[in-house]
């Protein structure tokens, strides 16, 4: 194997400006011959030979963006086993081969077919090959080389931002730094000053500067007002090549916005306001808003208004509206023409959020003077209290005067006043009052235990203007008297056991009493005078309202008398001397020995007599039984006799029978059907009365029947007649409707007591013998014809 070394190798060398300006020379890669090494093979023994490489080959330079006519030269591949017969061929491989680089297969010339861009691409690594054009073979290794690419200043710099915005207090020093811009460039910073950029301020001077190395934008004028000018539009500009003549630049704009502080005070637009107000307004009302101007903006505009003097400042209250930043002045106290007309304030508005970096400005803070005016209504009337308490005893007399309100109309025509109570408060009309001077009295009797206190309104009016009224709670308290007597306080269930001996405490009682005195209770208890001396108890007070029941005698018995009623007289301290007299049920009791209740009721003496328990429900039971069998014993036998519902012709009792049915008339053909009234043997038979025993009993009559065209009216009358004359008819009045009137009839009743055909001959005497229930129709029917009339 033959093995080449690189024994030399030329180059071209010029200056780049100058291969800018006129046309590249040839820059030719030449590789000189290798020696050869001779070697032996351990295989067969051939001589080896190892011959040097002949490239010629050197680090290209092009320059970026060449506008020249023709294709940039870059460069000329050679090798010294190049004959010049034209038995190589030379290939280029690697980035851009064959598009942005081409060379000549003869030759080994390369050229740029196309314009490059440093900033796109730096450098470009390829590869070269000789290849002989017979055998195909490589005549030397493949070798590799760099072209680089020369920057020119072909980009101007480039701000990170189209606009930038920023803002500095206002009243800033100068120097104050504001924001920094930036600008890049993407020229190669490493050659030459192509990527220096250097700023510079070109609108928005005098008021900023820039610093041109930094981009910090800088305040060039101090005290600057927000008030006076709030926004600023600042154009700066970025140049490279160190801001040298021929460099490019690119721009950017800033818009500088001034906040605001604290540095202008309010003030009032005017010294002096003026409102009016009625007397009658009521309190919170607003009487009007005042302002104080504040060239500030924000927290530093925000206002407190107060009222530091004048006459009316207790009279008077101001609050601040936090959204409109102004003064709303309140009433504080009610107003009164007649007492004062005209009140003066004295308002001052101050800033809440001061800054002291401008108190040497001056005071931030200002005054106006308000005026109010009162103007006179018509008031209502004016009692001389807000209220009223009257004391009466509870058995004074109706129409006792217990107090008086007083009103006046405090306006200064001082109309009368009328005075009422609202019934409302008084529903009971307990109270009233004289409408014209106000004197409260008595209507009903009071009871200070049921009531002890009444509250009532008391109206009072202006005669002339009914519409101004005004109203008082009158409390009236009542006074308690000794009209209650004392009694037991409760319910004593007191018994005595059968062994009690004599001087032995019963029971210990106490009474309450309805009266309050101012004292307080005192109570005595004594037997009724009828029972000064009781053979069996004694009644002893305590003189602590209390009293104890003592035995009088050893032992009791419950066989001879199981209950003692003892009746104490209860009197109280009080005048007039209130007294009650309670009875005490004292029982007899069977007790052990040490006193405690066994049983006081009867069932112990039964038992005592040899009867239990179970024998008493037994016995119970019995009589329980014998009563239910009477008791159905009983209503079985009402069940079987009938009692008729009329005994007597004196015991007559009314029955009405309805039928809803008026009828429509001949022409009707819905509501009834003719063809009834013409068939006489549809009607139902005539029933036997049921609420009397009948006599004999009637066979069932039919009627003779019609012939087939029978005239209507006559068949009525028939069926009339037949009703009147029929015995088993109910005696009272029975209307059968018939839905028809006849040929040119008047409508007239179909009662059988109004009968045409019976009416003159109907003898009514019998009425006045079924009794009273039936005087009326006796009057009505059984009199003479000019009663009847």
């Amino acid at each position: 194997m033959r093995t080449c070394y690189c024994l030399s190798f030329l180059f071209w060398t010029c200056m780049l400006h100058v291969v800018q300006m006129t046309p590249s020379p040839k820059r030719t890669i030449k590789y000189s011959q290798s020696e050869r090494i001779l070697g032996l093979s351990q295989d067969d023994g051939k001589t080896l030979h190892r011959s040097k490489r002949g490239w010629m080959w050197n680090q290209f330079f092009l320059l970026e963006e060449y506008i020249g006519p023709d294709t940039q030269y870059v460069g000329k591949l050679h090798t010294d086993q190049d004959k010049g017969d034209g038995n190589l061929k030379y290939i280029l491989t690697g980035d851009g081969a064959g598009s942005l680089f081409i060379i000549d297969e003869n030759t080994g010339d390369i050229h740029a077919a196309k314009k490059l861009d440093r900033e796109e691409k730096s450098l470009y690594v390829l590869r070269a090959k000789a290849i002989d054009r017979k055998t195909g073979k490589q005549v030397e290794p493949e070798s590799e080389f760099i072209i680089k690419i020369h920057d020119i200043n072909d980009n101007e710099p480039k701000f990170t931002k189209n606009t930038y915005t920023a803002s500095v207090p206002e009243m800033s020093g100068v120097g104050t730094s504001v924001i920094q811009v930036t600008a890049t460039d993407a020229d190669d910073a490493n050659y030459g000053n192509s990527a220096k950029v250097v700023y510079s301020i070109l609108q928005g001077q005098p008021y900023f500067s820039v610093d041109p190395e930094t981009g910090i934008i800088k305040t060039a004028l101090p005290d600057m007002s927000r008030e006076n000018r709030e926004q600023y539009q600042v154009v700066i500009q970025a140049k490279d090549m160190g801001g040298q003549m021929g460099g490019l630049s690119g721009t950017t704009t800033v818009i500088i916005t001034l906040t605001d502080v604290n540095d202008n005070p309010p003030r009032f637009p005017q010294s002096t306001y003026q409102f009016s107000s009625p007397e009658s307004a009521s309190l919170g009302t607003p009487l009007g808003r005042i302002k104080a101007n504040d060239l500030d903006v924000g927290e530093n505009a925000e206002i407190e208004y107060s009222i530091s003097n004048g006459d009316g400042s207790d009279m008077f209250d101001i609050i601040t509206d936090k959204d409109t930043q102004e003064g709303i002045i309140t009433i504080k106290k009610h107003l009164d023409f007649e007492n004062k007309m005209l009140y003066s304030l004295r308002v001052e508005a101050a800033n809440t959020h001061p800054d002291p970096r401008f108190f040497h400005l001056g005071p931030f803070k200002d005054t106006a003077l308000v005026k109010v005016s009162v103007e006179d209504t018509d008031e209502p009337p004016m009692f001389s209290r807000s209220s009223y308490i009257i004391e009466v005893d509870e058995d004074a007399k109706e129409g006792t005067i217990i107090g008086q309100v007083i009103a006046q109309d405090p306006d200064t025509t001082k109309s009368a006043i009328k005075y009422s109570v609202d019934r409302h408060t008084d529903l009971d009309r307990i109270f009233n009052i004289h409408s014209g001077n106000g004197s409260i009295f008595i209507s009903k009797p009071l009871d200070r235990e049921e009531t002890p206190w009444h509250n009532i309104t008391v109206i009072a009016t202006e005669i002339n203007n009914p519409k101004q009224s005004s109203q008082i709670p009158v409390f009236i308290r009542i006074l308690d008297i000794n009209d209650h007597a004392p009694e037991f306080a409760k319910y004593y269930e007191t018994f005595v056991c059968e062994n009690a001996k004599a001087g032995q405490l019963v029971q210990t009682v106490s009474a309450v009493d309805k009266d309050e005195p101012p004292r307080g209770h005192k109570f005595f208890f004594e037997l009724v005078p009828e029972f000064a001396v009781h053979p069996n108890f004694s009644v002893v007070d305590n003189k602590d309202n209390t009293a104890g029941i003592l035995t009088r005698r050893n032992g009791y018995s419950r066989s001879k008398m199981s209950t003692y009623l003892l009746p104490v007289l209860i009197f109280d301290n009080e005048y007039p001397i209130q007294s009650s007299t309670g009875t005490l049920t004292i029982q007899v009791c069977a007790c052990d020995s040490r006193g405690n209740m066994q049983s006081c009721n009867a069932e112990a003496l039964l038992l005592s007599a040899g009867l239990s328990t179970g024998a008493l429900i037994a016995i119970l039971l019995c009589i329980i039984i014998l009563l239910v069998l009477v008791v159905l014993f009983g209503a079985l036998k009402r069940q079987r006799k009938k009692e008729p519902l009329i005994i007597s012709k004196d015991d007559v009792r009314d029955n009405i029978v309805t039928y809803n049915d008026e009828g429509g008339g001949e022409e009707d053909t819905q509501a009834f059907d003719i063809g009834t009234l013409r068939n006489p043997e549809a009607r139902e038979e005539n029933k036997m009365r049921r609420d009397v025993i009948p006599e004999t009993i009637f066979q069932i009559r039919r009627t003779a029947p019609l012939w087939e065209n029978i005239d209507v009216q006559d068949f009525i009358q028939r069926r009339l007649k037949e009703n009147d004359l029929d015995p088993t008819a109910p005696p009272y009045d029975s209307l059968a409707t018939y839905a028809y009137e006849g040929n040119d009839s008047i409508a007239n009743s179909l009662s059988s007591l109004e009968s045409l055909t019976m009416d003159g001959n109907q003898d009514y005497d019998y009425l006045s013998d079924w009794g009273p229930r039936f005087k009326k129709l006796a009057d009505m029917y059984g009199g003479d014809d000019s009663d009847r009339d």
